[in-house]
């Protein structure tokens, strides 16, 4: 019965990239873990081939109606990549399968991937709750006429890099903020460039599990990314109807509750 709501849960996460732009793929890795029976460290390098893959199908629809900023995306796309590049092939390999323990409980590979992932989703949703994006630039700020925040779009890039590539999350929910007030892009077009950026960032962090050596189950991955295919398409057509601003908040609840419980769940039972 889990596999179903799984299959389920890969259209809402499509649903919600769709309209925010973000914020679905924080979704990805719980759902491949615990309603699908895919091993943490794993789940990661299939939430980049699905986060990837859906981000490309939205960002071609708002590529289309002119709504990507390419010169913004690529000067954030500069050390994104090689950021998620390097976590997936270098490090990610590279950590023990066992860290350490205390007392009864022990710290795994799979623990620490758990409740990192589960940590930025607090984050993550603390910052859709709190949320003040609602309040678009101005259009005769936006654009990228306004000189781009360099200093804030690269770090931020650094980070969102780095923060794709261990826990196989997109970042919308920083990408968005930076680029309404580093790049004074207007929502929508922050929105189409996050896609873009997220597409990117995720499919080549995936090319690093590959190189890698990571072992891939094709006819799952491909199954699992045809719901969320379906929830993109669906999604970036109700963007027209629904402002992804106002569903930020309740998202950000719904992100939040589910942090918790991954947090609590995975420190109370992962022991000795």
């Amino acid at each position: 019965m889990l596999p179903y709501f799984g299959y389920f849960a890969a259209i809402f996460i499509g649903l919600s990239l769709g309209i925010m732009g973000g914020g679905g793929s924080i979704l990805t890795v719980p759902v491949l873990v615990y309603l699908m029976g895919v091993s943490p460290v794993l789940s990661t390098a299939y939430s980049l081939f699905v986060v990837g893959s859906t981000s490309v199908v939205g960002a071609s629809g708002y590529f289309r109606k002119g709504l990507v900023s390419i010169p913004t995306a690529l000067v954030f796309l500069l050390p994104s990549l090689a950021a998620v590049f390097a976590v997936r092939k270098l490090l990610m390999p590279a950590i023990p399968h066992e860290l350490f323990t205390v007392g009864s409980l022990v710290f795994t590979k799979d623990l620490l991937v758990l409740v990192a992932f589960a940590v930025l989703m607090v984050v993550a949703a603390t910052s859709m709750i709190r949320s003040k994006q609602a309040e678009e630039v101005p259009e005769h700020q936006s654009g990228g006429k306004a000189p781009l925040n360099y200093p804030l779009i690269l770090g931020i890039g650094l980070v969102v890099g780095t923060l794709t590539g261990f826990v196989g999350a997109g970042g919308g929910f920083l990408i968005i903020p930076a680029l309404v007030l580093g790049a004074r892009l207007p929502m929508k077009l922050a929105v189409g460039t996050s896609l873009a950026i997220i597409a990117l960032n995720s499919l080549i962090g995936f090319t690093g599990d590959l190189s890698a050596g990571t072992p891939i189950a094709w006819s799952f991955l491909l199954g699992f990314l045809a719901f969320a295919l379906v929830g993109i398409v669906l999604g970036t057509y109700l963007a027209r109807f629904i402002p992804g601003a106002k569903l930020k908040p309740a998202f950000g609840w719904f992100t939040l509750a589910m942090g918790t419980f991954i947090l609590l769940r995975e420190l109370m039972f992962s022991h000795a």
